[in-house]
């Protein structure tokens, strides 16, 4: 049998180019409500949730000014950030409402429920929280089944207030 990674492994963090930190900054700590933990001179900060050391790197080491990378080539598809309630993600999609954030999508994935956006660079977010496992699709013999189907707004905002 081939190797198997542990159960126990997450992904730790992602680390962003960006070619205006500040500017990154402000999408992801100032609308996301990341906490920046360190700057590394001008070029880097360490941002994250709960004072972890970092989930999101961000530097402009080789990409300062530089134009968003091409949709149409190699790369990293999106980040994705995990909500840990159905109403945290209600509460992100309403400060993204307020602050007139476009979305690039939004979906029901009957695993999950998910916001698409892209940040100043063009780099790919996802939003989103999981559903409780025992309420995830499967087919007759156990397979899971994810879905592509619409996410409901005026429900999830509900949760919101």
């Amino acid at each position: 049998m081939s190797y198997k990674v542990p159960a126990e492994t997450r992904i730790g963090h992602v680390h962003l180019k960006v070619s205006d930190l500040e500017r990154s900054l402000v999408f992801y700590r100032d609308l996301l409500g990341f906490e920046v933990q360190q700057y590394f001179g001008d070029s880097a900060a360490f941002i994250s949730a709960g004072g972890y050391h970092h989930h999101i790197g961000l530097n402009t080491w080789h990409s300062k000014n530089a134009e968003p990378a091409p949709v149409k080539a190699p790369g990293l598809f999106h980040t994705a950030i995990l909500y840990p309630t159905r109403k945290d993600l209600a509460i992100i999609l309403k400060r993204l409402m307020e602050a007139d954030y476009p979305l690039t999508g939004a979906a029901d994935h009957g695993v999950s429920e998910a916001l698409y956006l892209d940040d100043p660079d063009k780099n790919g977010v996802e939003l989103y929280w999981d559903k409780p496992k025992e309420q995830w699709p499967v087919d007759a013999n156990g397979n899971l089944q994810m879905v592509t189907e619409r996410l409901d707004f005026d429900e999830l905002l509900l949760l919101a207030d």
